[in-house]
């Protein structure tokens, strides 16, 4: 289907016109428009600051921690230890023995006396701070500016006032004063017999094929252990005065 005439005249005057336009030369500057032209350099970057955060902090901290122990022992410790091991990994035709005998006699005999005493004897006086008042957290925002006038004004005001100081103003002042004590004491007394004889024996065939492994582990172990007359004493006393 052919298209109409009148369809095809307008779409190349159209063309024609688009064509006109864009061989039409771009207006330049003279010389003297130039010089009427003027820039203004950027004010400094600390100019720009979006944040002006202040912070005084007085921080007074008193702390005393008196720490009083006392350790009293009477202690037997006896570990006797025998190990033994073999082991045969990928061979043939072989044995691996593992023999581990041991016999122990163990006599512990404990008479005395275990006596701890820690007497702590504290006195703190946290009272004589002289703090300043804390002050309060502000935070308001710059001005932006005054009214922007009717349309046909510039937007140099707005711009101006922006760039004089910060948008965000936070000053902080605050004051902490923390007094802590912690007065320690403590005793520990103990008598104690330990005996720990330990035998081991360990034998492997690893990918081996007619392999013999053998382990003996073979243990006497004879244990006397008896405390005779004997006194376990811890004694923490404790006197505090705490001032604050």
């Amino acid at each position: 289907m052919q298209p109409e005439s009148g369809t095809t005249h307008r779409t190349s005057g159209r063309q024609k016109r688009e064509e006109g336009i864009m061989d039409e030369p771009m207006p330049r500057l003279s010389s003297q428009e130039l010089a009427t032209e003027g820039g203004e350099l950027l004010p400094d970057k600390e100019v720009l600051s979006v944040l002006d955060l202040f912070v005084n902090l007085d921080l007074a901290i008193d702390l005393a921690a008196p720490v009083d122990l006392a350790v009293a022992a009477n202690a037997n410790v006896a570990a006797p230890i025998d190990a033994a091991a073999s082991a045969n990994v990928l061979s043939i035709g072989s044995t691996s023995g593992a023999l581990a005998d041991q016999g122990v006699l163990i006599d512990q005999h404990i008479s005395g006396d275990a006596i701890a005493n820690a007497p702590q004897d504290a006195t703190l006086d946290q009272s004589n701070d002289v703090v300043d008042t804390g002050g309060t957290t502000t935070g308001t925002t710059g001005d932006l500016g005054g009214t922007t006038g009717d349309v046909g004004s510039t937007v140099g005001d707005t711009t101006g006032t922006l760039t004089d100081g910060s948008l965000l103003n936070v000053n902080v002042d605050a004051s902490l004063d923390a007094d802590i004590a912690a007065p320690i004491a403590g005793a520990v007394a103990a008598n104690a017999n330990v005996a720990a004889p330990i035998d081991a024996a360990v034998a492997a065939n690893i990918g081996t094929v007619d392999s013999t492994s053998t382990a003996i582990a073979d243990q006497t172990a004879i244990i006397n252990q008896d405390l005779d007359g004997v006194t376990a004493e811890a004694t923490a006393a404790q006197t505090a005065d705490i001032s604050q």
